[in-house]
This record gives C-alpha cells, structure tokens and sequence, in this order.
C-alpha cells in the first residue's frame, strides 16, 4: 500500500509571513492531499492570522495520533507558546526569534527520529535571532549546526540550480573566506547532490569567478588563481565534470541553454539576483550536504507586507513539492510517527 510522505513544516517568524503563507499553501486541498504535514509552531498566532485574514484553517487538527498517517493529515504541533498579537505584527522581536528556533530544533528531530521524510522552514529573520540572543545569522548556518554538518545552500528557480561557496557574510570578507578547501568542499557537495537528490548522475558543474571577467588573469583579483582554479583542478582529478572560473555575467544564460545542470556561485548576491530575477515568485532555497532533506522559500520574512494579508504562497509550494520529489528520489517514505504528542 502506498503511503504519504510526511512534511514536517516549520512556522518562521511569527511576525512575518510565515503563519500566512503557509495558511495559504495548505489551503491547496491538492497539495495537501500529496503528503501528511506536521506544521511546528504556535496555535495562538497561526489561529490570529487565520482570523485576521480570513484564511481557512480547519485542516489543522488538534492531535497528532500514534500509528499511520493518511494524504491530506495535516496537524499543528504547538511548540511556540505566544500571545496572539505577535501575529503578522511586522517588526523583529526577541520571543519571535525564540519561537523560531525552537520550531526548527523540534522540526528537526521530528525528522531525525523518522516522524517526517522532510524539512520545509518558513522565513526567519536575522534581527529578531540576534534579538534572542542566538548567532545563527540564517537557517543554513543553524541546520549545519544541529546536524553536525556542513551545509550547502543552493537556489533552485527559473531553471537555474545555484550553489553558494559561501552564504551570509559581508562582501568585505570574501576574500579571506573564498578558499581551496570550501571551494572543493562547495564543489563536491554539489556534485553528490546532484546524483542523489536530483538523479542526475554525470552533473556538469560551472564555477563562477569571485572577480569581474573571473579575474582575467589577475588583473583584477588573485582569489581565481589562488583558490578557486585550484580547487577546481582538485574536483576534476576526483572525477567531477567542472568549468571553470567563468565570468558571473555568462554562466547563467549558458545554463540556461543546457550547457550545465548547476552553477557553484561564490557568493550570496552572485546567486540570489540571477535566480530571483528569473522567477521571484516560485524560487526555492534547498540545503545541501544535511542528513536530512530541507527547503524553504526563497523569500525573507516580508514584515512590509506582514500586516497587510497579502502574502503570496506559491514559493513556499514550490518548496513543499521540491521536498517531495527529493524525499520520493531517495525512498523516504515516513508513515508512522514514533510519538504522540498534543497539538494546538
């Protein structure tokens, strides 16, 4: 008998669009009758939000019962206890930043103990973590930390696949940080990736320069000649079919055109501008190099919008069915949870 993969589905920031957008992705009956979602976060901000916007949330149910699971089972894990006004309020706030964290520790041994196939995490936000005091700059660094790993993040949208060498860090600090050993690491990562969570089994990697026209010849920065050629001659000798550095203005329209199935960028902005630019709305944000399988729309926490009821969901749907075509690549299929535990 077949059996639905289960969704562990994280809050984000109550304060921004998280409540909402997932709210609105899961009023899809469709998409939710695809998988089983264990959503992780407060029962009193995402009933405020349901009420404040007039979205349907009677498919979240009370109780998460032992046993297994069916197509469209969808229920609110209630591990965010917090006051009603938070809901969509716009601005960073310290027991926002908690509750999201403890959303993703929870959401993530939920995986780990085989209660979900998959992790998809609504937004986070940078200020309101640091206002709890934690010093995970995003939800890359904090999983690479809870899976003692060392995490990948890469863009996926518009038909680009996008790997960052590095993710969150000031541009001023590039050049220390773009190195041998974390371009290879990058490299391989990637390549891994692409046979086990893509099913491409011979990927072709482009690696962008740090520098304009990559560097021409150090003309205009040695990062290419000092790291990332070398490691790029590394990946080959191990048998991984790479190019490069190539200027970051050409590699994306080349992978478009089929030449490549994913792009080792080497910095935050190099990846991100290209993959928002082609599809802004439907970009997904997938970590790589993690025991486990995670997404996550490529979209911060909107508080601009928060308020406003006018979220728009389809990036975080584009993010739950990524997480399904990996988990269903890999043959994860998570139907009996392993706990019972009370929702709402």
């Amino acid at each position: 008998m077949h059996r639905p993969p289960t969704i562990a589905l994280t809050m984000g920031d109550p304060c921004g669009i998280g409540p909402e957008v997932i709210l609105r992705a899961l009023g899809h009956a469709r998409l939710r009758r695809r998988a089983c979602f264990l959503v992780f976060g407060s029962r009193a901000v995402m009933r405020a939000v349901a009420r404040r916007f007039g979205l349907d949330d009677s498919f979240l149910r009370e109780t998460v019962p032992p046993g297994i699971l069916q197509g469209g089972d969808t229920f609110l894990v209630d591990v965010a206890p917090l006051p009603a006004r938070l809901a969509a309020s716009g601005k960073p706030t310290a027991a926002g930043g908690r509750a999201a964290v403890n959303c993703i520790r929870e959401a993530v041994e939920a995986v780990r103990l085989g209660a979900a196939a998959a992790l998809v995490t609504a937004p986070i936000n940078k200020t309101a973590l640091t206002l709890a005091g934690e010093r995970w700059p995003g939800h890359t660094e904090l999983l690479g930390h809870l899976c003692s790993a060392q995490p990948v993040m890469m863009l996926v949208g518009g038909g680009l696949r996008v790997a960052l060498v590095t993710t969150h860090c000031a541009v001023r600090d590039l050049p220390r940080l773009i190195t041998k050993t974390r371009v290879l690491s990058t490299i391989s990562i990637v390549a891994g990736e692409l046979r086990q969570s893509f099913g491409i089994a011979a990927g072709r990697i482009a690696v962008c320069g740090l520098n304009p026209h990559a560097g021409e010849a150090g003309r205009f920065g040695h990062e290419e000649e000092r790291a990332i050629t070398p490691a790029i001659d590394a990946a080959r000798r191990q048998g991984i079919a790479c190019i490069g550095p190539l200027p970051a203005d050409v590699v994306f329209y080349h992978m478009l055109q089929g030449r490549y199935d994913a792009v080792v960028a080497m910095y935050h902005d190099q990846a991100n501008i290209a993959v928002k630019t082609l599809d802004f709305t439907r970009g997904v944000n997938v970590t790589l190099g993690l025991p486990l399988v995670r997404t996550s729309p490529d979209h911060g926490t909107a508080y601009d919008i928060a308020p406003l009821g006018r979220a728009d969901e389809r990036s975080l749907m584009a993010a739950i069915e990524l997480a399904l075509a990996i988990a269903a690549r890999r043959g994860l299929c998570q139907a009996r949870l392993h706990t019972q535990r009370r929702a709402r």
